[in-house]
């Protein structure tokens, strides 16, 4: 799918930057499948583009999402879907709507969050790699609250936050919200920004993070999230190998030449 063929995101680059933008503020950007149809499309855009080293992902108007659009979900609870019910693998794993491809991606995502954060909108703040929000952010999680079980979003959320708060978050519905204060305490976010310097902010970041080696970047990244799975050694020796594999790059030799010589050193990503 073309990037300039979506009609509810934004999908731009800016030298190594992609940006994903939510973008139904009339619908305070819902997921329909229609949107993760196209989320799933700039995602593989961004991935597959070897100019592209980072993602950043924010939302327009007042809300960054606020779960699956209601509206669109049917009668008989199935999953929200384009292709027939159950005719494809991701259908059999637990819903992912539009949560990134985290497991197997290789570049690292940032995620701005530019107001209501729920529901589905959580799956980016836990599996984003960095997340900041604007001062006017809020999050909570509606799902018993209209009849549902909080599924992945809290499960995930639980490996995020402490166990209390999680469960408070997850039975207390919508009933409490969590603001950025609260939110960066607990590490839910890194940073809160001034609203009208969000994107710009989250620019800033990414533009720090490519000005390292890219290669360098993504096996610490996935040392990082894989090792969370394993226990303490085989993490270890997990993130031993990558960095083996980094080694064997231009860039790992690019970056010590260039310290040296007292310059700023030119990454290739090879």
């Amino acid at each position: 799918m073309p990037a300039d063929s979506f009609d509810t995101i934004k999908y731009e680059v800016d030298g190594h930057t992609a940006t994903i933008t939510l973008n139904r503020p009339e619908a305070l950007n819902a997921l329909s499948p229609h949107m993760i149809t196209e989320l799933r499309a700039a995602y593989d855009e961004a991935e597959n583009d070897d100019n592209v080293w980072l993602l950043v992902v924010t939302g327009t108007g007042r809300a960054f999402c606020t779960g699956a659009d209601v509206k669109a979900i049917p009668g008989d609870g199935k999953v929200i879907y384009e292709r027939p019910y159950l005719s494809t693998y991701e259908q059999w794993e637990a819903p992912q709507e539009g949560t990134p491809p985290f497991r197997r991606m290789a570049k690292p995502m940032v995620t701005a969050v530019n107001g209501l954060c729920c529901g589905a909108g959580l799956d980016w703040v836990t599996t984003s790699d960095i997340v900041i929000a604007s001062d006017r952010a809020t999050f909570f999680d509606p799902h018993v609250s209209i009849g549902l079980v909080a599924g992945r979003e809290l499960v995930r959320l639980a490996r995020v936050l402490p166990r209390s708060v999680a469960l408070r978050m997850a039975l207390m519905g919508k009933h409490e919200r969590m603001g950025v204060e609260r939110a960066l305490e607990l590490g839910l976010i890194s940073e809160i920004v001034s609203h009208d310097r969000l994107l710009e902010r989250a620019h800033e970041i990414a533009g720090i993070v490519n000005s390292n080696a890219p290669l360098a970047v993504r096996g610490t990244r996935l040392a990082i999230l894989k090792g969370l799975d394993l226990p303490l050694h085989e993490a270890e020796i997990l993130a031993e190998t990558f960095r083996e594999r980094v080694l064997r790059t231009e860039d790992a030799l690019e970056g010590p030449k260039a310290f040296v010589e007292k310059r700023a050193p030119d990454w290739q990503c090879r």
